[in-house]
Formats: structure tokens, sequence, C-alpha cells
């Protein structure tokens, strides 16, 4: 007598059914991903959460599971072609794909596509691709039909999708307080490392920023230019550079007087060369990058934040004054947060986009400026303007510079009550401008060697708290709760002997003027030689007639949210730093 076979629903459960296919699903993300991040590009979050969302591709086998084979056949082409493009880019540039690339996709010209495709698709990249089809082939093949009990089966399609979508919403909702936009923007971010949704998701939010970008493209466009336009610099050819670092507090640089040997080129510069001035008593208006260039790029400032909407912006002013414009700049290209920077850099006539990682904690170091920092001096315009912006010293500091800049890595000159992990901090920051120290110094030295007419200047967005004011236990930046570094920052200008000769002023005499970086647009007007209706010679730090006035810091939209900065306590670090800054 034959045996009856047991009913489906009391099959043995056989996990080794499931475990095949979340391989062959994790591997068409996890691959990128893990070569990410063990190249240390990026840290563990993007191996992890794309772990977890690959998992999600089990659901439709758990509901049929005799099916397996031809259900993962098919979700595997669509994981595979989508895979291709972030495998394919980080082979060549060894950055992971985001809505940064899909903008400068959309950017570039087909010839200029398809210059790059021919320069850098070699037969290496073509073998390791083939490399990686063959093996998710060879994974697919180990798929079979599997055996769980219908009890077993639905609970794990309930938790995996609870798990995946239904929790991280909840969490963003309910426990972040988050509306739904903002949590959706969360919950998206957390997809991004998994195929297809890095390519879906990425492709929704370069759709939504852009539309952002372009409606203030079109308000800024409309604005009426500045009147009574003078150039007091005569016919001589001339290139003007504004370098705009991240991050960097003065306070850790020891051309301010800092303890550690964190600037020696810039050091060694202002020792040798006349035409560098080192300003010493520069604030920015705010602890945040794109508020603070609303006001530095513009005739926005504390008391009237709003001027970057209603007045022109400084690089419509230097057009207008008959320079081409240039903005090269390492900062990520197209996110939520960066959509005002790529707004800006859209107005020059040349933006070059560098970085396109997807987070700002992914490695990936200024030096990337230099060749198209050459490229724009040897542009053959008779007067360019142009600006370079860094990630400087942004976090997470241990992605900001390369091995070898990897120089403070003990407790010495470091706060005694600092623990070993808050030491690390404490040193990979260091680290992080001791590698700015050799960008920017570098920067200056290349376009010294250009012979230029005209000048250099530097300067940071704004500062950073790492453990030097007050207790030392403040790390990063907090507009509610403000410390000294949070806003000391440099400023550096290099003129040139021609510029010099034709722009006479004692500029050393002036380098101790207490300045606030939110009229930045009234300096440079006045060392470019300009003047029109809106110009304020008493808010450049370089004028004869500079006035000092309040520098007001803190959130201008919030009611008794302004503060004077010169009020804020000098203590611990910060009152060290600050007398040697301030002879």
């Amino acid at each position: 007598m034959s045996a009856t076979p047991a009913p489906a629903s009391k099959a043995p459960l056989k996990w080794s059914g499931l475990l095949w296919p979340l391989l062959f699903f994790w591997y068409f993300s996890g691959v990128t991903q893990a070569l990410l991040f063990a190249s240390g590009t990026t840290g563990f979050a993007g191996l992890r959460d794309a772990f977890f969302l690959s998992s999600l591709w089990l659901v439709p086998l758990l509901l049929a599971p005799r099916l397996a084979r031809g259900t993962s056949a098919v979700i595997g082409v669509v994981l595979w072609a989508a895979s291709l493009v972030g495998l394919t880019y980080y082979g060549i540039y060894r950055q992971e794909f985001s809505q940064s690339v899909i903008f400068v996709m959309f950017e570039s010209n087909t010839a200029e596509a398809g210059e790059y495709f021919s320069q850098y698709f070699t037969i290496w990249l073509a073998f390791a691709l083939l490399l990686y089809t063959l093996v998710a082939v060879w994974l697919w093949k180990r798929i079979r039909p599997f055996s769980l009990p219908l009890g077993s089966r639905l609970p794990l399609v309930v938790l995996l999708l609870a798990g995946n979508l239904v929790y991280p919403f909840y969490k963003q909702m309910v426990t972040q307080q988050r509306n739904f936009a903002d949590a959706l923007e969360k919950v998206e971010q957390r997809m991004e490392p998994a195929v297809p949704w890095q390519l879906l998701v990425g492709y929704r939010q370069y759709r939504q920023q852009l539309d952002n970008m372009q409606a203030l493209l079109e308000q800024n466009a409309a604005l009426p230019p500045v009147q009574g336009l003078l150039d007091s610099s005569g016919d001589k050819p001339r290139t003007l550079v504004l370098v705009l670092g991240e991050s960097t507090t003065r306070q850790h640089m020891h051309l301010y007087g800092y303890n550690r040997d964190t600037t020696p080129n810039l050091d060694a510069l202002a020792a040798s060369d006349k035409g560098l001035t080192v300003f010493r008593n520069v604030v920015s208006p705010r602890p945040y990058t794109i508020e603070v260039m609303q006001q530095i790029l513009t005739f926005g400032d504390e008391q009237n934040p709003d001027r970057f909407l209603t007045d022109p912006s400084l690089i419509n002013l230097m057009k207008q004054a008959g320079y081409k414009t240039f903005w090269i700049t390492n900062q990520q290209t197209m996110s939520k947060r960066n959509t005002m920077l790529t707004t800006f850099s859209q107005q020059t006539d040349e933006p070059v986009y560098l970085n396109n990682q997807r987070n700002q904690n992914a490695a990936q170091y200024d030096d990337v400026v230099f060749a198209p920092f050459e490229k724009a001096l040897q542009d053959p315009a008779p007067n360019k303007f142009i600006i370079v912006h860094l990630l400087g010293t942004h976090m997470d500091y241990e992605y900001r510079y390369p091995p070898e800049y990897r120089k403070f890595n003990d407790r010495q000159g470091v706060p005694a009550q600092l623990s070993s992990s808050q030491v690390d901090t404490y040193n990979e920051y260091d680290n992080a401008v001791l590698y700015n120290d050799f960008v920017v110094s570098d920067l200056i030295k290349r376009y010294s060697a250009s012979t230029p007419n005209g000048f250099l200047l530097y300067l940071s967005d704004h500062g950073e708290d790492v453990y030097s004011s007050g207790d030392h236990d403040r790390l990063g930046r907090n507009e509610a709760a403000p410390t000294r570094p949070m806003y000391t920052i440099p400023f550096i200008l290099w003129t040139s002997p021609s510029w010099q000769a034709a722009h006479p002023r004692d500029l050393q005499a002036m380098a101790n003027n207490a300045y606030s970086s939110s009229h930045l647009i009234h300096t440079l007007s006045d060392l470019a030689g300009l003047s029109y209706d809106r110009f304020e010679p008493a808010k450049s730090v370089v004028s004869t007639q500079f006035v000092r006035a309040p520098r007001w810091i803190g959130d201008p939209y919030h009611k008794g949210g302004l503060h004077e900065f010169d009020l804020l306590p000098t203590d611990g670090m910060g009152e060290v730093q600050e007398t040697a800054g301030n002879p």
C-alpha cells in the first residue's frame, strides 16, 4: 500500500528554500554596498539597509512558494538591470549612485555623456560586469520551490511588510513626530541603498528638487539689475576667486593660534608672501550652510534675511559687471537641503558638480576641485569670477581626508577630560583641518602660478564646536545653544602684485576689524572696484569707511532669535583662541 502524502500545510519546514532567494535578491544591492563599505567610501548603514529591503522580495515567493524559481527570475532580471547602473557608476567614479547623478546626467549633453563613457568604460569593467552577471545566474540556479506551512508563511509576510514599510513610518510619524511628507522622505532615504528603489526614489526626488530649483531660478531671473553700476578696475583682464569652505572653525587652525600644527602650508604662506592677509576677527551669522549662503552670496543679512529672494545675488552682480562666472563644487548636488546651493550654481555660466554621493558621510576629498579650477583659470574670457565650494571639514570628519593625512592620533594637545571616543573625533577633525590647509593653500598656489590680475578670498561658511568650548562637551552646531567655535571662521585674502599695485590699500591694518560674513557681498564689491546703488562701504571689511556694527547671530525668523556674537562667553579654549587671534 502506498503512503498517503502529507497535506501541504503539514509539510516539513525547509528554511534553506528561503535562504537562497534571500541571498539572490540581496546580491543585486549588496555587492555595490559592500564595495562602498570595504573601500571606506561609506559606513555600514547602506549595507544594512540593503539587506533588510532586499528581504521584501521574499513576499511574492512566500505567497506562491511552488513558483519560487520563475518568480525569482522575473524579479531578478529587474533587479539585475537596475543594479548595473549603480555598480557601473561605482566602477568608474568610486561613488554611490544618487539623485545628484541623475541631475548631472540630464545637465550633460549627449556628446559629453558619450565622451565620458568611452573614456572610462574599459575592458576590465566589462569583464567585471560579466562576472557579476554569471554569479547572479549561479545563485538563481540554486533556488528551488520550497515547502513552508501556510501558518508560517503568512505571519512571515506580515512581519516583512511591517518591519520594512509600516514600522519605519510609525517610527518617523509617532516617535519622531514628523508629518507624512517628512516621514516619507526619511523612509525613502532608508530605501535608497537597495535596487530598484535607488533609481525610482532618486528620480522622484530629483524631479521634486528640480521643480523647486526652477521656481527659484525663474524668480531670480525676474529681478531687476542693480542701478548705477561702475567698475573702477579698468580694462585689464582679471580673474577673481571666492573659495567657500565648510564647517571649519579657526579655533582649530594653528594659523590663528591653535596649539596643534594643523596649518603648516598656510603658516608658511603667511610668513613668506606679503600678498596674503589673514583676517582674525570674522564670524558667520548662522551655523548652517544654506542659511549662511542665503546671506553671504546676496544682500541678505540677519536683519533682512529675505533679500536673497528680492535682490540680485552676487553672481547676478558679477555677470552684470561683465564677468564670466564659474561654480566648482564638491558639495552634494541635489538634495532637499542643497537645492538652494544648486540654484546659486545654476545662476553661473559654467557650473561643475563633483560630488554625487548619496550622503555627506561618505569619503569625498576636496582635491577633485583642482582640475576644473585649472581649467577655469585657463578659460579665454577676459574677466572671470570663479567660486570654488569645498566640502572642507564637514561631518563625518574621518571621510574628509585621505589616510596620509592621519597625523593626529593621540591625546597630545587634547582636552584632558575627553573620553577615548571623543579623542578619536577630536583627532579626526584636526586631521580634516590639516587636509583642508593643503587644499586651500594649493588653490592659492595654483592661482598665483597663473600670474593673475586679481584676488582670491577664502572663508568657511560657518564654524564647528568640536569639544572646544566651556566644559569641552559640545560637538557640532546648535543655534539654540550657541558657542564661539560655531561661528568663528577663517577669512584669508591673497592679492596678486598687479592687483595690489592698481588697488593700493593697507590690508594688514584692517586684518583685526570685527566683521560678519553676512555682509560679504559689500567686501567683494569693494575688492573688485564695483560701486552701485545698493553698495554700502561701511559694510566692507577692507574699506577705510568700515564701521563696526553689532554682529548678529541666530535665527532671524524666530522671535527673540537674534543675539550679539560678542556677548557670548569666552570660556575654555574659546578664550585662548580669541586672545590669540586678536592681539
